[in-house]
């Protein structure tokens, strides 16, 4: 059974060895902006985003709410 959960369309049309170097260029970005951003800027980051997902949490809960109270209607 085919893993449908990632699906990537191209990726039977571009070849190995280009995705390879596209992960590689990808890795050596990444740590070239570690190397060039403080720490502070990363661990602010991982809390924005953590507030972030709060918030659709927060707001995936209360349409959840409403829901549940039409429901009892």
């Amino acid at each position: 059974m085919e893993n449908t959960s990632r699906r990537r369309p191209f990726e039977d049309k571009i070849p190995e060895e280009v995705r390879q170097h596209a992960r590689a260029a990808r890795q050596e970005m990444r740590e070239g902006m570690k190397a060039f951003l403080p720490p502070e800027f990363w661990e602010h980051g991982r809390k924005a985003r953590k507030e972030m997902l709060l918030a659709w949490r927060s707001m995936i809960d209360a349409a959840l709410e409403r829901m549940d109270k039409k429901e009892e209607n």
